[in-house]
C-alpha cells in the first residue's frame, strides 16, 4: 500500500480521495473543519467538470440536487440588459451539497484527521495539497514568494428563499461593483463584489452585509430585494484573495490541486470545475502509473489550462470592477449584445 496524505477536506481532496484506488493507497485526509459546512451558495458545473463527478459516480445524485443553469444577461446597475449569456449545458448545485456528495464518495477505509496543518506529515509517501488558496503546502515547497496576496475586493455571497424571475437573472455591472442574480434549487443564488476596507482575513458577515446593502442602494429593485431578504446566518463575506503563477504543480513527493495550484477570482465560475477536474486527472493518473511518471503527466495535463484560466479570470474581473472605464465597457457590451442577438436571429431563420 503506497502512503497519501490529503491535505484539505474540501472540493479537491474529496475528490481525489474518492477517486484513489483503495487497493493500491493507504489514504489520509487532514481538515481542519470538524463538520462540513452549511452556508453556501451555488457552484455551476461546466460540462468537464460533470464528467468528473461521473468518474466518481455522483452525476446523477448531482443532478437530482441541483438546478439546470440556462439564461441570464450582463445588465447595467438599473437591471437594462447590455449582454444576452448563455448557460446550456451548465448545472448548478450549492457548495455545501457538492461536498456532501463528494464527502459520501469517499472509501471507508480513508482515515481521516481534524488537526491543522502547520508543517508536512513526516511520511515517506505522497502529499497532497488540497488546502486552498493560503496553502501550507504551496509554501513548503515553492517558498514565501508563493503565498497569497488579497486584492482590493471582497465578495459576498448568499442564498434567499424564491426563485428569481427571468428578466432579473443575470450580472448586474457597475462602476467597481458586480452583483450576481441566478435561481438556485429551492431558492436564490446571489452574490456581490466590490472594493472594501473589511477584512482581510476575517470579516463580519453582519457588516458586511450591511455594507453591501448601503453600496447597492441604487441598483435595479430586484437587487435591492434580493439584499433586504438576505440574513447573515445564510450569508458569507470574505477578501477575494488570489496566489501567484506556478510553472509547476508537484517537487519530490509533493504536489498541488486545486486552489493550492491555481486560486483564481471568482468571474468565471471556474474554480470549483479546476478542482474537482485536477482531483480526478491526477486519481486516475496514480491510479495506473508509478508516482513520478503520474506527477508529470498531471502537471503537463492540468498547468497549461488552468494558469491561462486563473489569467483570464483576473482580466474578466479588471473588466467587469472597472472604474473609470466603465462608460466605455458599457458601450461595448452593447454592441456586442447587438451583434450577439442578430447572429441568432439569422441562424433561428436558417434552422
Amino acid at each position: 500500500m503506497e502512503k497519501v496524505d490529503i491535505i484539505g477536506g474540501g472540493i479537491a481532496g474529496l475528490a481525489l480521495a474518492g477517486i484513489l484506488d483503495p487497493g493500491k493507497f493507504d489514504v489520509t485526509i487532514y481538515e481542519q473543519r470538524p463538520e462540513l459546512p452549511t452556508v453556501g451558495t451555488t457552484l455551476a458545473m461546466w460540462p468537464e467538470a460533470q464528467r468528473a463527478l461521473s468518474e466518481l459516480g455522483i452525476l446523477g445524485a448531482v443532478r437530482s440536487r441541483g438546478a439546470k443553469i440556462k439564461t441570464g444577461a450582463l445588465r447595467r446597475p438599473s437591471g437594462e440588459p447590455l449582454l444576452s449569456m448563455e448557460g446550456e449545458g451548465l448545472l448548478g448545485i450549492s457548495r455545501p451539497e457538492l461536498l456532501r456528495l463528494l464527502d459520501a464518495a469517499v472509501p471507508r477505509s480513508v482515515s481521516r484527521a481534524v488537526a491543522r496543518v502547520d508543517k508536512l506529515p513526516g511520511t515517506a509517501g505522497l502529499t497532497v495539497g488540497a488546502d486552498g488558496v493560503n496553502s501550507i503546502v504551496r509554501r513548503h515547497f515553492r517558498g514565501p514568494q508563493s503565498e497569497a496576496r488579497p486584492t482590493p475586493f471582497l465578495a459576498v455571497r448568499g442564498v434567499i428563499p424564491g426563485t428569481p424571475l427571468q428578466e432579473d437573472i443575470g450580472e448586474y455591472w457597475g462602476r467597481g461593483e458586480i452583483f450576481g442574480l441566478a435561481p438556485a434549487e429551492g431558492g436564490s443564488n446571489w452574490y456581490a463584489s466590490f472594493r472594501s476596507d473589511l477584512g482581510p482575513d476575517k470579516v463580519d458577515v453582519a457588516e458586511a452585509l450591511e455594507v453591501t446593502r448601503n453600496r447597492y442602494a441604487n441598483h435595479a429593485s430586484a437587487v435591492q430585494e434580493v439584499l433586504a431578504k438576505a440574513r447573515p446566518d445564510t450569508t458569507l463575506a470574505q477578501r477575494i484573495w488570489i496566489c501567484p503563477p506556478l510553472i509547476k504543480y508537484s517537487q519530490g513527493n509533493v504536489v498541488l490541486i486545486g486552489d493550492a495550484a491555481h486560486a483564481m477570482t471568482p468571474n468565471l465560475g471556474r474554480g470549483a470545475c479546476e478542482a474537482l477536474i485536477d482531483a480526478v486527472t491526477l486519481g486516475k493518473l496514480l491510479n495506473g502509473l508509478p508516482s513520478e511518471k503520474a506527477l508529470a503527466a498531471y502537471g503537463r495535463k492540468r498547468i497549461m489550462r488552468t494558469q491561462l484560466l486563473r489569467a483570464a479570470s483576473s482580466l474578466m474581473g479588471t473588466v467587469a470592477l472597472a472604474q473609470g472605464a466603465q462608460p466605455w465597457r458599457d458601450a461595448l457590451l452593447k454592441q456586442v449584445g447587438k451583434r450577439v442577438s442578430r447572429t441568432r436571429e439569422r441562424a433561428s431563420t436558417s434552422n
